[in-house]
């Protein structure tokens, strides 16, 4: 791996993930080819996509103009809210991949519970079943609250491996990480440098990295990963992009953790996208 190094983490079916990714959000034709084909030559290894950004054609020919092979990456992708039901989540699974180009995900995640429609159990019993197929390694959810998390578990007795939620020093979601702690589920963070927000511009992360030599995105991408939370940026600059790979030859210390985490807000959430409430189709 070119410039880095990423330690794996082990899930609770017990495969392993990286403990750092790539977003893939907003990426898309020859431009995001180009974008996605430099982040895996500068070292990424999991790629996140979604059947909502729509790119996962361009996922798929990235991995292939890349030059590394199939087994080396580790591929996710989500379930949208329109097909929650069981028969048609089974073949958006099936349509995903004949689009990447692939025979299986690594990991495949309900996008949003979308709770007024009832209906991510059912969604979430085909992912179980497209497992059993073979069409996809690990099964998780994405922007779960506790309460979805645990009629899952309740339902179906299988418990997700990962809830990727938005997680960022506004947002630092402390309750909602011990629980999966509690429940050996990880975190993974979507939007963790805030998008680009003023958290960049933060007195105490400024202070912060200049103690340790890194940039301000380094010591972001560093506290997620000391809080036990996987990050996904994104860059298009391959210089950027090796930047937000280098952040795992130095740890913070836990004043250092506790000064970021002083910044949360009482709902730092970006665009007010709560769990209970938002529906994306």
């Amino acid at each position: 791996m070119k410039n880095s190094f990423i330690p794996n983490i082990v899930l609770n079916d017990q495969s392993t993930m990286p403990a750092l990714g790539f977003g893939t959000y907003m990426l898309n034709g020859s431009a995001g080819v180009a974008s996605i084909v430099s982040a895996i030559k500068a070292g990424y290894r999991m790629l996140d996509s979604a059947f909502k950004y729509e790119n996962e054609g361009t996922l798929g020919k990235s991995i292939v103009e890349s030059g590394v092979s199939r087994e080396e990456l580790y591929i996710i992708s989500k379930l949208p809210g329109r097909h929650h039901r069981y028969a048609e989540a089974l073949y958006t699974i099936e349509e995903s991949l004949y689009r990447m180009r692939l025979d299986y995900f690594d990991l495949y995640l309900i996008h949003w519970p979308i709770p007024r429609l009832g209906l991510y159990v059912e969604a979430w019993q085909a992912l179980i079943e497209a497992k059993k197929r073979g069409l996809i390694r690990s099964i998780g959810v994405c922007n779960f609250l506790p309460e979805h998390l645990q009629k899952l578990i309740d339902e179906t007795g299988v418990t997700p491996v990962t809830n990727q939620v938005e997680l960022h020093p506004y947002f630092p979601q402390q309750k909602l990480r011990d629980w999966h702690k509690e429940h050996g589920i990880v975190t993974q963070s979507w939007s963790p440098l805030g998008r680009a927000s003023k958290v960049l511009q933060e007195p105490v992360i400024k202070e912060i990295s200049e103690k340790y030599g890194k940039t301000v995105p380094q010591v972001i991408l560093r506290w997620h990963t000391q809080l036990d939370a996987v990050p996904l940026p994104k860059s298009t600059s391959y210089d950027r992009q090796i930047e937000n790979l280098s952040i795992f030859d130095f740890e913070l210390t836990p004043e250092d953790i506790a000064a970021i985490c002083s910044l949360a807000k009482p709902d730092g959430r970006r665009q007010d996208r709560h769990p209970a409430l938002h529906e994306e189709f």
